[in-house]
């Protein structure tokens, strides 16, 4: 019964769903053919695509290969032509070396006309040195800076043999009032080319020409090992006239406890006298009448170049003693090898004697 009714039915339900697959087959068919449409386009425009970029690529690649060229070959020259500057600078060099060999021997053989080019040259091999061994004017602002608490109230300061200026500087930008003096004509030049009040003077008679009482600090740096004994002593004497009472005299040289000092790098300037002992100089100025003298041990030789520590660690009992004494003797001994590579002296002008008590008037006698 079932059977023979869906028979019955199925011309009414084949008929409407076989036109609506006949629809969607052509829906499918167009759909289709502008996907294919479109893929064709999209694939033409990637073949164009591609083909620009192969020729960007080629055009790129020319491009390097041109600019490789020409930049080797405007290395090429500039190398050719470096290396003929650098030649003709050695011969310069050579030449000049030679001709300043000869103009020195000339001068050393010359009469008093020529003491001026002589003292001259003298200057200018001394700021060399002063660069190469003394150290930067940086470093040597540095150093002073130790000196600043004591200076800033002992204006004004007289830097003695003041050279590249390094102490006048450093001064001036706290605010001290300060001037030094120099023999080398080159290096007052330098200063005042810094705008630095310097005046070509021996520190002797710079001190000696000063107004009695007028100072309120007087400076020198590595100076006094240029000096004899007696100069020193006079040195001394006039800077004690030179202060007011209250000021400072401060005298830095060379160490001569370090043996690594007088040994070594003392002698490396030519002009080096001989070294001043800090009891003796502490003498002198005991007897130019300076009070309150103390000494500043400076600049410390670098732990590296120093005599090496035992460690005393993992040790234990008779090892651990035994090391711990070599250890004391090598403090010792390295003081003595080392120690500090420069001192300063300070010392400072008492103040006025206080006046006599009035005398007491006396009656005639009867």
């Amino acid at each position: 019964m079932l059977v023979a009714f869906k028979r019955l039915l199925r011309p009414f339900v084949s008929l409407p769903q076989n036109d609506l697959w006949e629809r969607q087959r052509v829906f499918n068919l167009i759909l289709l053919d502008v996907f294919e449409q479109h893929l064709q386009e999209w694939k033409d425009h990637q073949e164009r695509v591609e083909e620009r970029i192969g020729d960007l690529d080629h055009r790129t690649r020319h491009l390097e290969s041109f600019l490789r060229k020409g930049l080797d070959e405007v290395m090429r020259h500039d190398d050719a032509l470096f290396g003929r500057v650098d030649r003709k600078l050695d011969r310069y060099r050579r030449e000049t070396d030679e001709l300043a060999g000869l103009l020195r021997t000339a001068l050393a053989r010359g009469s008093e006309a020529g003491k001026e080019l002589r003292e001259a040259d003298a200057d200018v091999s001394y700021i060399d040195f002063e660069h190469r061994f003394r150290g930067a004017e940086e470093d040597i602002r540095d150093r002073v800076r130790v000196y600043l608490p004591r200076l800033r109230q002992a204006a004004p300061v007289l830097d003695l043999g003041c050279g590249r200026g390094e102490a006048l500087a450093l001064l001036e930008a706290e605010g001290v009032e300060c001037r030094g003096v120099d023999p080398s004509s080159a290096m007052v030049r330098h200063c005042l080319q810094r705008g630095l009040d310097v005046d070509q003077k021996d520190a002797l008679a710079a001190l000696a020409q000063t107004e009695p009482a007028s100072l309120g600090g007087v400076v020198s740096f590595h100076v006094i090992e240029h000096l004899g004994p007696e100069d020193i002593e006079r040195l001394v004497r006039l800077a004690f006239a030179a202060l007011r009472p209250g000021g400072i005299l401060v005298l830095e040289t060379p160490n001569p406890l370090s043996v690594a000092v007088t040994a070594r790098s003392f002698w490396l300037d030519p002009t080096h006298k001989r070294p001043v002992h800090p009891e003796a100089l502490a003498a002198c100025y005991e007897q130019a009448g300076f009070t309150g003298i103390e000494r500043l041990d400076l600049r410390p030789y670098p732990e590296e170049e120093r005599l090496p520590e035992i460690p005393l660690d993992g040790l234990d009992g008779q090892s651990r003693e035994l090391a711990d004494r070599l250890n004391r003797l090598r403090d010792e001994l390295d003081d003595f090898l080392f120690g500090y590579r420069d001192y300063a002296l300070i010392g400072e002008r008492p103040g006025a004697w206080p006046d006599p008590p009035p005398s007491r008037a006396t009656g005639s006698a009867d």
